[in-house]
């Protein structure tokens, strides 16, 4: 098995898939997180991009996509957030989600660090992207892997 198969257990991924669901249901933001082995080459920043766009994260109404994007055996993770979010938050808006999800990284807590993350990530979108009756699930909110 990989280490992107190792990186969380099936339970783990349910309750991370649970978050996202929980976050999702007070904020129009849609939130995805990717898994693998490595960035190779390239640029975290860059591969996260590639990844957000192979999603089709740019495809939501509001362009309000999130994407937590992790290279597992490189030890690096990206959060990265479609242009609508881009337009009207501060520049550091990721930046307590991004420690949210440090912190229990470094303590090996990956899905804590992700059901973290997801949960801020949700309370921080729902300031400029409430959730609202009309509102649909535009993406899948399953563990995407590579």
């Amino acid at each position: 098995m990989s280490k992107v198969e190792d990186f969380l257990s099936k339970k783990d991924e349910e309750e991370i898939v649970e978050a996202i669901r929980t976050a999702e249901g007070h904020t129009s933001g849609e939130i995805r997180v990717h898994l693998e082995k490595s960035c190779g080459e390239k640029d975290i920043f860059e591969r996260a991009m590639e990844v957000f766009h192979q999603l089709k994260m740019d495809n939501t109404k509001e362009e309000n996509g999130v994407l937590i994007y992790v290279a597992v055996e490189d030890h690096k993770f990206v959060i990265y957030g479609d242009r609508g979010i881009n337009d009207v938050v501060p520049s550091d808006f990721w930046e307590s989600t991004k420690d949210a999800i440090v912190n229990q990284f470094k303590e090996g807590k990956f899905k804590q660090g992700l059901v973290d993350g997801i949960l801020k990530a949700g309370k921080q979108l729902e300031e400029h992207f409430p959730w609202s009756p009309d509102n649909t699930n535009e993406l899948s909110n399953t563990i995407s892997k590579e």
